[in-house]
């Protein structure tokens, strides 16, 4: 079914906030969850497993997955049906097919409805860990633990000698503009709302202060984003969000 050989152990990820990459692992067989389960918590990842099609979008609504392993064949569906649910609550999702089908036909079907990778049973779980931990770094979501750089995409932060680069290139920025990166940079991908900001940039309540988030917002956009594919978003009447645009 899977085999594992002996390597050396690559660093462990964590998400940009420093809580463990949550991973829903979806497979009717039990023996293959329980053994991808186990081997997914060793790299201290938060897992949870479902055998069909509804179990995996209850479980992905409550547990919010970093990454889903999702079996193309289901006993109530099909994962093509789940991954376009899980897709439309939680579009940033990094979604691993794993199936016995590997017909060109069937892979292009997979990686068009929205798949990021596709690794055919039997399978390594050094490559499953190695093609997850792939697509957590590509997308932003994933970081080495115990590192002090923050990465989401082409843009890096050096939190200990206080350097930002996007695509090689410095960026320069003032004390509060570095926090305010920061703070975006540890929750990528997580809509922040302007009172969250205030409290963690600034450390005060909000008390009508949102022009101050806007206004440095506008000039960490300028130095960050400017003649490059934007990283930092808009969330209408929400706030605002630093993920990179999905290709």
């Amino acid at each position: 079914m899977c085999e594992r050989s002996d390597q050396a152990t690559p660093p462990v990820l964590r998400r940009p906030d420093g809580t463990p990459v949550r991973v829903l692992v979806v497979d009717d067989e039990p023996d293959l969850t329980d053994v991808l389960g186990a081997a997914l918590r060793s790299e201290g990842w938060e897992v949870r497993t479902a055998a069909a099609g509804a179990q995996a979008l209850t479980a992905a609504r409550a547990m919010r997955p970093d990454a889903v392993v999702l079996d193309w064949m289901l006993p109530d569906t099909d994962g093509l049906s789940v991954l376009r649910r899980i897709r439309a609550e939680l579009p940033e999702v990094c979604v691993l097919f794993l199936t016995a089908r590997d017909a060109v036909e069937d892979r292009i079907a997979g990686i068009t409805a929205g798949g990021d990778d596709y690794v055919t049973k039997p399978f390594s779980l050094e490559e499953v860990l190695a093609r997850l931990r792939g697509l957590l770094r590509r997308a932003g979501m994933a970081r080495a633990a115990g590192g002090h750089q923050l990465v989401v995409a082409d843009l890096v932060m050096d939190e200990e000698a206080r350097e930002v680069t996007r695509g090689g290139v410095p960026v320069e920025l003032s004390r509060t503009e570095f926090e305010l990166l920061r703070f975006l940079m540890r929750n990528a991908r997580r809509v922040l709302s302007k009172e969250q900001i205030l409290d963690r940039v600034w450390s005060y309540d909000f008390g009508g202060r949102a022009h101050v988030v806007e206004l440095y917002i506008s000039y960490v956009r300028k130095k960050v984003d400017a003649g490059r594919s934007p990283l930092i978003h808009t969330v209408r009447g929400v706030g605002y969000v630093l993920r990179p645009e999905r290709s």
